[in-house]
C-alpha cells in the first residue's frame, strides 16, 4: 500500500509540476535569443511567474517521493511502475494545456500503460 501511494505521488506530482511549468513557460513566450541578455530576461520573467514555483515544488515533491521509493523497492520495479507519468502526462496535456494529440501518440500512451500493468502484475 505505501508503495503504491509513493508511486502515485511520483506520478502526479511530476505530471503536474511538468504540466505548470509548461503553463509558465508558453505565458513567457518562445525564447528568440540565445544572447545572455535574452536569456537574463527570460529567466526574470520566469522566476516572476507563480506557475513555474508551482512547478518546481511538485517536482521537488516526486524527486524525494522517487528517493524514498528507489529505498524501499528494486530499481527494476520504481522505473518502470513510474513510467505511468506519461499516460498522465499525455491526459493531462490533453485537458488541462488543450493540446493536440495525434493516434500515434494515444496507442504509445496505451502500449506504455500495459507495461506498467504487467510491471505490477509481476510484483
Amino acid at each position: 500500500m505505501r508503495t503504491a501511494f509513493f508511486v502515485a505521488i511520483v506520478v502526479f506530482a511530476s505530471t503536474l509540476g511538468e504540466i505548470a511549468i509548461t503553463h509558465a513557460m508558453k505565458i513567457i513566450g518562445e525564447v528568440h535569443s540565445f544572447s545572455p541578455r535574452a536569456i537574463f530576461g527570460v529567466l526574470g520573467r520566469a522566476f516572476r511567474q507563480g506557475w513555474m514555483w508551482t512547478g518546481f515544488a511538485l517536482m521537488a515533491i516526486s524527486f524525494f517521493a522517487m528517493l524514498a521509493l528507489l529505498s524501499w523497492e528494486d530499481v527494476s520495479f520504481v522505473i518502470p511502475a513510474t513510467a505511468a507519468s506519461y499516460a498522465a502526462g499525455a491526459l493531462g496535456a490533453k485537458f488541462l494545456l488543450h493540446e493536440t494529440i495525434s493516434r500515434t501518440r494515444w496507442l504509445g500512451v496505451l502500449l506504455v500503460s500495459i507495461g506498467v500493468a504487467l510491471v505490477w502484475m509481476g510484483k
